[in-house]
C-alpha cells in the first residue's frame, strides 16, 4: 500500500499544481473585485448584450459541429466495429494520426486552404469554377471544429458499439427484426454511453474554443471563448475573466452530470 500511495505522489502533484490549484484561483478571481472584495458582479457580465451575443454564437455554433460530428461519426464507428481487428487498428489509426500533430498546426493547414488565395481557391480557379469565399465565416468555424474535434466522436461510439455483444444481433434478427428494428431497439440504445460520452468530449472544447475562431474566423466573429480570452490578455481583466469562465463552467458540469448518468459504468471513456 505504501509504494502505490508513493507511485501515485506524481500525479496528486501534477492534479494539485495544474487543475486544482487553478481552478481555485478562477473561482478566488470570479467571485471578488479588484480589491479582493466578495462580489457577484463578474459573474452579471456575461449578461451583457455583447456576451450574450458571443455566448449564443458560440452555443449555435457547437450544436452545429456537434450534430455535424455525430451524423458522420456514427456509421463510420459502425464500420470499425464490424471489421476485424487489423483492419480497425489500421482505420483508427489514420483518425488518431492527425491528432500527433500540434492543434495550432492543424488549424493553420486549414486557414491556408481555406483563405482567398489558398489551396481550394487556386485548384477552383485552375478548373475555372468560381471562387468560394469561406474563410472568416460562421462555416469556416464550424469545418475546423468538426475537423478538430471529430475523432473525440468516433472512438466513443465505436469503443462501445465493439463491445456489444453479436448473439444479441443476431437473437433479435431471429426473431424476425429486420434492420432498421435492429438498428433502433437493439444497437442505438446499447450504444447510448458511448454517444453522450462523444457528444460531451465534441460540444464542451467547441463551446470553449477560441483558436478555432481567431484563426479561420479572422477575430471577426467572437465567441464566448474568445471574450474570456481578450478579458485575461488584453484588458488584463482576470476578475471578468474568471467570472464569465465560471459560467462556461456550468455547462461543462451539466456534461459530467449528463456521462453520470448515462454512461455509468465507463463504458464510452477511450483513455
Amino acid at each position: 500500500m505504501k509504494n502505490r500511495k508513493i507511485l501515485a505522489g506524481p500525479y496528486l502533484f501534477w492534479a494539485m499544481s495544474f487543475i486544482i490549484i487553478p481552478l481555485l484561483m478562477i473561482l478566488y478571481y470570479g467571485l471578488t473585485d479588484k480589491n479582493g472584495s466578495f462580489t457577484l458582479n463578474n459573474l452579471s457580465q456575461m449578461t451583457t448584450p455583447e456576451n450574450l451575443k458571443a455566448l449564443g454564437l458560440a452555443l449555435l455554433l457547437s450544436f452545429i459541429s456537434t450534430l455535424i460530428c455525430l451524423v458522420l461519426a456514427y456509421p463510420l464507428a459502425m464500420i470499425l466495429a464490424e471489421k476485424n481487428m487489423n483492419q480497425t487498428s489500421f482505420i483508427v489509426l489514420i483518425f488518431i494520426l492527425p491528432m500527433w500533430m500540434n492543434f495550432l498546426l492543424r488549424t493553420l493547414a486549414w486557414q491556408t486552404l481555406l483563405e482567398k488565395n489558398g489551396v481550394i481557391n487556386s485548384i477552383l480557379n485552375f478548373l475555372h469554377l468560381p471562387e468560394q469565399s469561406i474563410i472568416n465565416t460562421p462555416s469556416a468555424i464550424v469545418l475546423g471544429m468538426v475537423y478538430n474535434f471529430l475523432p473525440f466522436m468516433v472512438l466513443p461510439i465505436y469503443n462501445v458499439l465493439s463491445k456489444i455483444d453479436k448473439d444479441v444481433i443476431h437473437a433479435a434478427r431471429d426473431l424476425g427484426a429486420n434492420t432498421a428494428q435492429t438498428f433502433f431497439k437493439i444497437i442505438m440504445p446499447l450504444s447510448i454511453p458511448g454517444i453522450i460520452s462523444g457528444i460531451t468530449m465534441v460540444f464542451v472544447p467547441s463551446l470553449t474554443t477560441f483558436v478555432i475562431s481567431d484563426l479561420l474566423g479572422g477575430s471577426k466573429i467572437l465567441l464566448i471563448g474568445n471574450v474570456i480570452e481578450q478579458e485575461f490578455k488584453q484588458g488584463s481583466n482576470w476578475n471578468v475573466g474568471s467570472g464569465l469562465s465560471l459560467v462556461l463552467m456550468l455547462f461543462i458540469i451539466a456534461s459530467m452530470a449528463l456521462i453520470a448518468k448515462y454512461d455509468k459504468n465507463g463504458e464510452g471513456n477511450t483513455f
